[in-house]
């Protein structure tokens, strides 16, 4: 017999001899090894920890910077900053092989012209306001008129009968926060007569909100610190107060969009989202608000896009536009899905201020395990929370809860029920002495000191939070691309979810939702 017809014999003699073998180690006869989604997620979650960092997306907030520089100091939308900005990540992403797409719609686009508020009479001082975004406009120069205090209760402002034991007409109205919304608290005014409204904070920090929409806008409304507003309304304890009072805001119809990425694998049945919001305000730059979340979330798709991995999930990528006008660009999406699109979004998880330089952790609080606010999430958002916790906890940093109201870009979609999550560092909000002790930085002052102003730059970011909150996303991305089984996992929320704190202070006024 030819030598190697023996040999082709005894190859086939030895492979039936083992085929038995291999078939009775085999669970199921004639089929491949399951797939483990737990053990491939750990693997590329590891992977994406180890390689997504702070100093890679760094470089991507030096081109934010570059940007704005180049085009009038800002990258807000609708505007060449945010365009040159949307055109970077899109080739960026373009080139790591996503399926890439815009997604343009119109929106009005405000700018602050003036905000101005000044005491004339008893004692002349200067008061510092923020105009809210959608306000209508006060002639060039302003008016001067008297300033009247609308009685506090648990709904100051609200109802028609707040206004009944007072004259407002032709005056301005000193409001305090809290009850209802602005634009509620603003129309009420008017409808009383006021030529203006004031609103003031009931918390620390500044109040910078919006009412809404254009077509809310009544009377000229800004608004105050809680501190300015208590001090205006002792002097009118005393006697009558006369302000000088401008606010003017540019609107103009302008287009914009977001930029939408995709795994070119993966079950769109099963689709995994992560967002963040591209634009900034006219103000400045916005490299922490948000050109942190923008870059941390960039950093992991590249990385991802490198990765030997094939998810077993489609992973999507989304840059929001014209978040600062009231999430417009978030809310654009959502209602333009299907309702079987809506249904194969397993969750989304949102990024905003990642690297706030005097910052805390926040983790959104899906459970409401704190108690505090607007109440939970879609079925699933306490185990996106959980998910977080257990990862920061893993990596031994402290972390605090904050409520989760929906006012960011993941607003609309906790409104359509798809289980919603994610992080941010803080923003106008005040550090407390218990927070300085276990985070670091400075009591007293805000989480972001340059927050919506000229200075939120590249000197804005703190690389630790950063690098952080980077990690938070590569384990996420890393995680749910292959396995979604802890959406389903209980969530013991007896005691609080492990490590939330219950501060409430990473969120911030102005964004999103018309704010209370």
């Amino acid at each position: 017999m030819h030598a190697t017809r023996r040999r082709a014999i005894a190859v086939v003699a030895a492979t039936a001899l083992a085929t038995p073998l291999l078939l009775a180690a085999s669970p199921h006869p004639g089929r491949p090894a399951p797939h483990d989604p737990g053990k491939e997620a750990a693997k590329l979650s590891k992977e994406l920890v180890k390689k997504a960092s702070a100093r890679d997306a760094y470089r991507h907030l030096q081109q934010f910077q570059a940007i704005a520089d180049s085009t009038d100091g800002h990258r807000a939308a609708g505007s060449l900053g945010h365009d040159a900005s949307a055109a970077y990540v899109y080739r960026q992403l373009q080139r790591a092989g996503y399926k890439v797409s815009y997604e343009n719609f119109r929106f009005t686009c405000t700018e602050t012209l003036a905000e101005k508020l000044a005491v004339v009479t008893p004692t002349p001082r200067d008061v510092t306001i923020k105009a809210m975004t959608y306000t209508p406009s006060t002639e060039v120069g302003g008016l001067t008129a008297a300033l009247v205090a609308v009685p506090v209760d648990a709904t100051t402002g609200c109802e028609a009968t707040d206004y009944a034991s007072a004259t407002f007409t032709g005056k301005i109205a000193l409001i305090k926060r809290g009850g209802c919304s602005f634009a509620e608290k603003q129309a009420a005014a008017a409808d009383a007569g006021a030529a203006g409204a004031v609103i003031y904070n009931n918390v620390e920090g500044a109040l910078s909100g919006t009412l809404g929409e254009v077509a809310a806008g009544r009377i000229p409304t800004g608004g105050l610190t809680q501190a300015e507003g208590e001090k205006l309304a002792a002097d009118l304890a005393g006697g009558e107060v006369t302000v000088s009072f401008e606010i003017r805001e540019l609107q103009q119809d302008r287009p914009t969009r977001n930029v939408i990425a995709e795994t070119p694998g993966g079950s769109p049945a099963r689709t995994v989202m992560l967002g963040a919001h591209l634009d900034s305000v006219t103000e400045g730059p916005g490299i922490n608000d948000n050109g942190s979340g923008s870059a941390g979330l960039l950093d992991v798709a590249l990385k991802l896009a490198k990765s030997q991995s094939k998810p077993a999930n489609k992973v999507r990528f989304a840059w929001w536009s014209a978040e600062e006008n009231g999430l417009i660009g978030s809310e654009k999406y959502v209602a333009a899905l299907s309702e079987k699109q809506r249904e194969q979004i397993a969750l989304y998880l949102n990024f905003d201020m990642i690297a706030s330089p005097n910052g805390v952790q926040f983790v959104f609080d899906g459970d409401n395990s704190d108690g505090v606010g607007e109440g939970p999430g879609p079925e699933g958002s306490a185990q996106l929370e959980r998910d977080i916790n257990d990862f920061l906890d893993g990596k031994g940093k402290p972390h605090e809860g904050t409520d989760f109201t929906g006012r960011s870009d993941y607003g609309p979609f906790i409104e359509v029920g798809i289980p919603s999550g994610g992080t941010d560092t803080g923003a106008e909000g005040i550090k407390t002495a218990a927070q300085a002790e276990v985070f670091g930085g400075e009591a007293g002052i805000a989480y972001d000191p340059c927050y919506h102003a000229a200075c939120d730059d590249l000197d804005n970011i703190d690389m630790g939070h950063f690098d952080t909150n980077i990690d938070v996303i590569a384990n996420a991305v890393g995680t749910y691309a292959h396995d979604l089984r802890s959406l389903t996992r209980p969530v013991d929320t007896g005691t609080g979810t492990p490590g939330s704190g219950g501060s409430g202070g990473g969120l911030r006024e102005g964004h999103g939702r018309v704010a209370e």
